[in-house]
């Protein structure tokens, strides 16, 4: 059987992946702008205070979305430690101390280690396309830490190789954060937040760190807020549509968003050796996006509770009242071979 109209998921999904990084890359220079003299933790818990409030606001009810469970604590612990926590503390310290462009380009690096991650724990199919495309991002980093550290010695490497460690810990967040996109994701950015809030304040009080004023924290929220928060959202939403990986993809879009506008505001960063990196991450990325996967496959029984439609070719359970648009309850998928272009949503685990 033939469903030609899951072509469309991608589209959608992509559009949404790409909402989350015009919202987070353009937030990485505003934060080396606003952030600078701010301590990396209180710099990190009031961006992510600010990403509590955008969960707070985006809160749906269960009619809607499904809610989390207690047994997603546990993941959602993990996800705070790496992405609320280790990373923007990494990616704060790592942008006092190297160029806000080379930063925000090495970034792009958080493709591929969700890329891979997605491939190791969800089995997530990667053709030779999707390779090569990691394979040029890849090089493109490498490019940039060699530039960064001929053109400054050692004084920007440090720096760099601190948000690098920002982007594999963005990339576990990432992957782990596929195991919940189900749920509201308003609830996951929520719990989230509070969660590295918590952790960040502890450590920035622990370390005598002294609170910024009020400007440059008021700032850090708001971006926070944006930044984090919003494109967070996003960023579940598109998971839910085609997977870790292909987001990770699309959001590497989000650093070049964010070296123009550090480029904007400090152009004395710019080499040949960055255009050549951005080149070839470029082009990574847009490899990366122009993957089509189509095949005969099958769909075993599932039971699962998750926001759905019914005009997608999947679910087609009956109701005594069909509800209209986006609706979440606990159904039934019944067994199923049909033959449509697909991606690693959540009804498209299979392997190859």
């Amino acid at each position: 059987m033939t469903t030609p109209q899951h072509a469309l998921p991608a589209l959608r999904g992509g559009l949404i992946a790409l909402a989350a990084a015009l919202l987070f890359g353009a937030s990485t220079p505003l934060v080396q702008q606003f952030g600078a003299g701010v301590s990396s933790f209180w710099t990190a818990a009031l961006l992510y205070a600010g990403a509590a409030l955008a969960g707070g606001l985006s809160l749906r009810p269960a009619a809607r979305e499904a809610q989390l469970r207690r047994s997603d604590l546990p993941r959602l612990l993990a996800m705070a430690a790496c992405g609320a926590a280790l990373g923007p503390v990494l990616l704060a310290w790592g942008l006092a101390h190297t160029s806000g462009t080379g930063a925000s380009l090495m970034l792009a690096l958080e493709a591929v280690f969700t890329a891979l991650l997605a491939r190791a724990i969800y089995a997530e199919q990667l053709d030779r396309r999707v390779m090569l495309a990691m394979g040029l991002i890849t090089a493109g980093g490498v490019v940039l830490i060699l530039d960064h550290g001929q053109a400054s010695g050692s004084a920007y490497l440090p720096g760099l190789l601190a948000v690098l460690g920002a982007t594999a810990a963005w990339g576990l967040d990432n992957t782990l954060s596929r195991g919940v996109a189900e749920r509201d994701p308003g609830q996951v950015v929520l719990l989230k937040s509070i969660l590295g809030v918590l952790a960040t304040c502890w450590f920035a009080m622990a370390f005598g760190q002294p609170f910024p004023a009020l400007e440059p924290a008021a700032a850090l929220f708001t971006i926070g807020a944006v930044g984090y928060g919003l494109s967070l959202r996003f960023y579940l939403l598109a998971q839910r549509e085609f997977g870790a990986a292909r987001t990770g993809s699309v959001f590497a879009f989000a650093p070049f968003i964010g070296a123009g506008i550090a480029f904007a505001l400090d152009p004395r960063g710019a080499s040949i050796w960055l255009g050549a990196g951005a080149a070839l991450m470029l082009a990574g990325v847009v490899l990366h996006l122009a993957e089509r996967h189509a095949h005969e496959h099958a769909h075993m029984p599932l039971d699962h509770e998750h926001a759905h439609r019914h005009d997608d070719g999947h679910h087609t359970h009956v109701h005594d009242a069909t509800p209209a648009g986006t609706h979440s309850h606990a159904h039934r998928h019944v067994a199923t071979t049909h033959v449509h272009p697909h991606v690693p949503d959540v009804h498209h685990t299979h392997r190859h």
